[in-house]
């Protein structure tokens, strides 16, 4: 008897359960058809139309065909990030020089608050995912105009009439075929890119200015050498003037000794030039004003360190440029997946609700309440091909981001090739004229000790002297071209960057600090094979691009 009760009250219940939701589903249909669109919408989210993005190829070679005889592809220990790299010149006055750049530069400041823009796009871009929802509140108070009849006759009066509304709306649009995924993606790209770009004019910026401050010191070097020049000629006009006061000389080889001491004088002054227009760019570099900034004189004296060089492979992550371009190759892939998702149908879902009486003081209670639900589908029928077009031109702008990557890498290689090259041939041209200088300054001593034993006439001794003072010029410039080169080899080979410091960027001015994590990452991709480097490279840059 208990069991049949049991049953019995078991069954009442779930029939007045079931009761309870056929009554509320009959109460709020749209709320179930709401729920049911959700659920289609959550269900469909996963789909994205478009292609998915890998890394191009590229042309990448075995080994650098300039690289000199000696030289020796980086070991894990020399690959190590070299963060501020400059430091490899142990000169105290660039380093001091660097740090004002780094904090003052107004070129690298504006990719700084490019890459910003960059960031906050992606934000904007994040926003799509989720629905809007805007509150409003309004309350009006209106008088109608009507006519009043009694016994004594008509006349006008009015109704008054108080309206108070609280209302919240709801809209969202799911993302069904992946077009928010896509822009997301690309905005990320995008950013990355101007991370990049950011790194790229950091570097530009920092080699312009290690490259004019060598210039200007090999300009030091060049000046200590005319006035050195200035000083010896005074010294034969004072002979060639105590010679011909003796008569073993004619005025002639006075004229001569003092054309050839007023050339070097005008030499000396030309050269200032030079100097003080290289001192403005440095100034204009750091950020200060040419006329209130100057660099004490200083002869160069540094020699070109050596700069171990990575594989070739690896400079596809060393160059902040390279990077860049593959970055907006990436960017441009996911825009194609945009235009293709305009060719489907977009779901909206959207829900208002609120209170709205006429007596404020029963604005909130139940009676006064409304709401309403409801999602729409929504398609484009004709556009006159205008989807068509845009699609085509999405993958037309792949295509052109995609050259401009292979063109990137191209250019890269020859950078690195010229600057070896310039590295190899300056040593061995350095050396030589080392030689030379020794020889001219030789023969010059020996004209001069002849002119004095009266063997031989003057314009010897002008001879000797012009070919001496020409070929140490030629040795200080040499050594001033070397060190700029060394300067463009640190560049072209991307410096102490790698392509992981484009998430690890803030878009200050300041270089962001290196992290020794990126050393060992550097270190790892040097020591691997150039085919095994590229290949991981290209796999990851897949992956990263997918999970984004």
């Amino acid at each position: 008897m208990s069991r049949r009760i049991d049953r019995h009250a078991s069954h009442a219940a779930r029939d007045a359960t079931f009761a309870a939701h056929l009554h509320s589903a009959r109460r709020t249909p749209k709320l179930a058809l709401l729920g049911a669109a959700a659920a289609l919408a959550f269900a469909l989210s996963g789909c994205a139309v478009g292609p998915d993005y890998h890394r191009p190829d590229s042309a990448v070679p075995a080994a650098y065909k300039e690289a000199p005889e000696g030289w020796k592809v980086a070991q894990p220990a020399d690959a190590a990030d070299r963060g501020p790299w400059w430091l490899i010149y142990d000169d105290a006055q660039l380093n001091g020089l660097m740090d004002q750049l780094n904090a003052n530069n107004q070129t690298v400041a504006q990719y700084a608050a490019a890459y910003r823009q960059a960031r906050a796009l992606v934000g904007e871009a994040r926003a799509a995912y989720f629905p809007v929802v805007s509150a409003s509140f309004a309350g009006t108070r209106s008088r109608t105009p009507t006519r009043v009849s009694n016994a004594s006759g008509s006349f006008p009066s009015g109704t008054i009439t108080n309206n108070v509304n609280l209302g919240l709306d709801a809209t969202w649009e799911p993302d069904l075929w992946g077009k928010v995924s896509r822009t997301v993606s690309s905005e990320e790209a995008s950013q990355q890119g101007a991370a990049a770009d950011l790194a790229n004019a950091r570097l530009s910026a920092q080699a312009t200015l290690a490259q004019t401050y060598f210039t200007l010191r090999a300009l030091d070097a060049q000046q200590k050498l005319l006035d050195d020049t200035v000083a010896a000629y005074e010294k034969s006009l004072k002979l060639t003037q105590n010679q011909y006061a003796q008569g073993v000389a004619g005025r002639a080889d006075v004229i001569q000794a003092q054309t050839q001491l007023q050339s070097a004088q005008a030499s000396a002054i030309d050269n200032g030039v030079a100097r003080a227009q290289d001192e403005h760019a440095i100034a204009v570099l750091v950020g200060q004003p040419a006329s209130s900034f100057s660099i004490p004189v200083s002869p160069l004296t540094a020699t070109p360190p050596v700069v171990p060089v990575t594989m070739p492979s690896a400079l596809l992550e060393r160059r902040p440029d390279i990077a860049s371009a593959e970055r907006k190759a990436a960017s441009a892939n996911e825009q194609i997946g945009v235009a293709i998702a305009a060719f489907f149908p977009t779901l909206t879902l959207s829900a208002s609700g609120g209170f709205e009486s006429s007596v404020f003081s029963q604005l909130l209670q139940m009676p006064s309440r409304f709401w309403t639900l409801g999602p729409s589908l929504a398609a484009t029928v004709f556009d006159a091909g205008l989807r068509r077009a845009q699609t085509e031109a999405a993958r037309a702008a792949y295509d052109q981001q995609v050259a401009t990557y292979r063109q990137t890498v191209l250019a890269a290689f020859q950078d690195v090739e010229d600057n070896l090259a310039s590295q190899r041939i300056l040593a061995q041209e350095i050396v030589v004229q080392q030689q030379a200088v020794d020889s001219a300054v030789h023969a010059q001593a020996i004209v001069t000790n002849e002119y004095k034993a009266g063997t031989v006439d003057y314009v010897n001794v002008l001879t000797a002297q012009t070919t001496a003072f020409t070929a140490q010029q030629k040795l200080a410039s040499l050594a001033g071209q070397r060190m700029v080169s060394s300067v463009g080899l640190v560049k072209a080979l991307g410096g102490g960057w790698d392509a992981t410091q484009m998430d690890r960027e803030t878009g200050s001015v300041s270089a962001p600090a290196a992290v020794p994590a990126s050393g060992a990452a550097a270190a790892a991709s040097a020591s691997a094979s150039p085919q095994q480097t590229a290949t991981e490279a290209a796999t990851q840059g897949a992956a990263s691009t997918r999970a984004q």
